[in-house]
């Protein structure tokens, strides 16, 4: 194995200002990218918008992983997309694309060799082809249907060898066209719920119907009435092991009566001559079940409450979640 040159660490002061001057050239070519922004982006925007088949995302090297975020950030915001690796494409994945689909090709040269079998394919079929460049003259630029134009900015790379600037502009692009997208599609939160059920971002989204559906148990909720007697306060408590109980005026949920409310009347020596009514906190805080369970734990916190009774479209009690319950769902 040849023997190597030993390397100078850079000084703490050299490192500091190469770290900072790379952020300040990304930054000047994201402002760059931002003042370029004009109508043929609106083009863009129009023709996905419009498209009835899937976007294809492609690219090669480092425009090839920006791609593959791109094409994930569209599908998961009501852009059915997905990503195809330029270098596979001429061996058999042009399968993958459709007559009613579009191609965004990412090349920041315009002129990767590997792109050829894809904007060919486009032309012959008229598949709608997206070129995401800085050369509007290059090879792709000149096939292509429309542009998603990127400024000609200065790579932060000390070598200005490896691409940092350009990738970064055509992430960023990528995200514009997503964020507009959500918009001109009108997709909410509940759109977005429904492509990631999974994970602390799946838990925040879930509704608290859903919430009470997996969790069966949380629909028992204790109860009494405001004539009960303290025993059987105690009792709803002891055996609902909620340190809760929801109290009723007939049919009507009035109030409720918590463990901590047993122990404070506990100091007075009449306690077992009162009733559920003389203890128990008027006005209970409770949420609609199609609210999201994030919603009921900013309740919670709002109000330093360590349960939430949730109600049905009619007003009636439909469960109880407690703090610990949300937290066990990993909205945190």
């Amino acid at each position: 194995m040849p023997d190597t040159l030993p390397v100078e660490p850079a000084s703490p002061a050299d490192a500091i200002a190469t770290a900072r001057q790379t952020i300040a050239t990304e930054i000047a070519g994201l402002q760059a990218l931002a003042g370029s922004i004009d109508e043929r982006f609106v083009d863009v925007v129009e023709r996905v918008r419009r498209c009835r088949g899937r976007v294809i995302v492609t690219g090669i090297g480092k425009s090839g992983h920006v791609g593959q975020k791109i094409a994930a950030t569209l599908a998961s915001t009501g852009t059915p997309a997905f990503f195809v690796h330029a270098a596979e494409a001429a061996h058999g994945d042009l399968g993958m694309v459709g007559m009613d689909d579009l191609v965004i090709a990412i090349s920041n040269s315009g002129e990767s060799t590997e792109l050829q079998a894809i904007i060919e394919y486009c032309r012959r079929f008229h598949v709608t082809l997206v070129a995401m460049t800085a050369r509007p003259q290059s090879a792709l630029g000149r096939n292509a249907d429309a542009i998603l134009l990127m400024p000609d900015a200065t790579e932060a790379c000390p070598l200005s060898l490896a691409p940092m600037t350009s990738t970064t502009m055509s992430l960023v692009l990528g995200d514009a066209l997503a964020a507009v997208l959500i918009v001109a599609r009108d997709f909410r939160r509940d759109d977005f719920a429904k492509f990631h059920p999974a994970g602390k971002l799946g838990a925040q989204l879930l509704r608290l119907f859903e919430v009470l559906d997996r969790r069966p148990n949380l629909r028992d909720v204790p109860s009494v009435s405001v004539d009960s007697p303290m025993p059987e306060v105690i009792s709803a408590i002891s055996q609902g092991q909620r340190g809760i109980t929801a109290v009723y005026e007939g049919e009507t949920f009035t109030g409720v009566v918590t463990d901590g409310d047993l122990r404070r009347a506990m100091t007075d020596r009449t306690i077992f001559d009162k009733t559920a009514a003389d203890i128990m906190s008027r006005h209970p805080r409770k949420i609609g079940a199609d609210r999201l369970a994030v919603d009921a734990l900013a309740l919670c916190d709002a109000h330093r409450i360590s349960a939430v009774f949730v109600t049905d479209e009619a007003g009636k009690v439909a469960g109880l979640v407690q703090l610990k319950d949300l937290l066990q769902l990993g909205l945190v």
